[in-house]
């Protein structure tokens, strides 16, 4: 606890300074020997870029690439702004891509889980293009509202189908923490921006979208949290288990929305075993033999 309220100290002097949240822990965030390759074009815009993340030994056949989708109510958030969840993963060996996608009120429902969808294709080309084999076991990984558009790229085959790809076939695992799954029809002002006003159609949140074809899930949800309920967690890890689809849910006594995602980084992982449960539960999942497809 020593060094973790060492960390709190200076997070709160960088704060003090005028830093974001996200620019504090970035900037206390020890890269632990990974490597970033920034910018990488997988659509056209300053919203069509991603960061790759390599592991500190390089990456061979056997390493995992996990795309992850960062929150921001559907309407903010910035790649570079999620530095030290890329290196956190990347550190416990995976490939991690963090794309930027185009937000509220540029687009609206489904702009955002299409973009994702761009991001997903392109990563063979661009892995290649970078000295990568691209054929590996794919992981889909978000928090909040990254979150619910991993999840519906992991539950709507209609989005990575655009380009010839299937969320039984092509997607190994689901990592959801703190995601929106259960909420529509909402009234709130973020839920309204981005997917219309009452009544919404439900095809728009990913519980809706359960099937048996759905890949197995790692779901993160804090008691403390008031801005995604952890209900929305329990409801969709009852539906995979219900169908007999592996899932594990993890809830966090007293940790709130924004904890949830912090505590992937060094500074701040007393808060919460997210990143050991998270590593421990995805490899775990893709141990076990390929799943068949219904």
């Amino acid at each position: 606890m020593k060094g973790g309220r060492a960390a709190l100290a200076g997070l709160s002097l960088l704060l003090a300074a005028g830093c974001s949240g996200v620019d504090a822990l970035n900037a206390i965030t020890p890269d632990e020997g990974t490597r970033r390759i920034e910018g990488l074009a997988y659509a056209e815009g300053p919203r069509g870029r991603l960061d790759l993340y390599l592991p500190p030994d390089g990456v061979t056949e056997e390493t995992p690439l996990m795309v992850f989708f960062y929150g921001g109510g559907w309407s903010g958030g910035a790649r570079e702004d999620f530095r030290f969840v890329g290196q956190a993963f990347a550190a416990r060996g995976w490939l991690v891509a963090i794309p930027d996608y185009r937000l509220v009120p540029e687009v609206t429902f489904p702009g955002f889980v299409e973009d994702g969808a761009d991001a997903v294709a392109s990563l063979p080309t661009l892995l290649a293009a970078n000295g990568i084999a691209p054929e590996r076991r794919l992981v889909l990984a978000g928090h909040s509202a990254g979150a619910h558009l991993a999840a519906m790229l992991a539950l709507d085959p209609r989005f990575l189908g655009e380009h010839g790809l299937s969320p039984c076939r092509n997607v190994a695992a689901f990592l959801g923490l703190a995601g929106p799954y259960d909420f529509l029809p909402g009234t709130g002002r973020t839920v309204v921006e981005a997917f219309g006003p009452p009544p919404q159609d439900l095809a728009g949140e990913p519980i809706s979208h359960v099937g048996r074809g759905a890949p197995p899930s790692v779901l993160m949800t804090g008691t403390a949290d008031v801005t995604v309920l952890p209900r929305n967690a329990q409801v969709l890890a009852a539906a995979l288990a219900n169908l007999g689809r592996p899932v594990r849910l993890h809830e966090y006594r007293g940790v709130g929305h924004a904890d949830l995602v912090a505590a992937l980084a060094v500074p701040l992982r007393h808060i919460a075993p997210v990143l050991d449960d998270a590593d421990a539960g995805l490899r775990a999942m893709l141990a076990e033999p390929a799943r068949g497809c219904p």
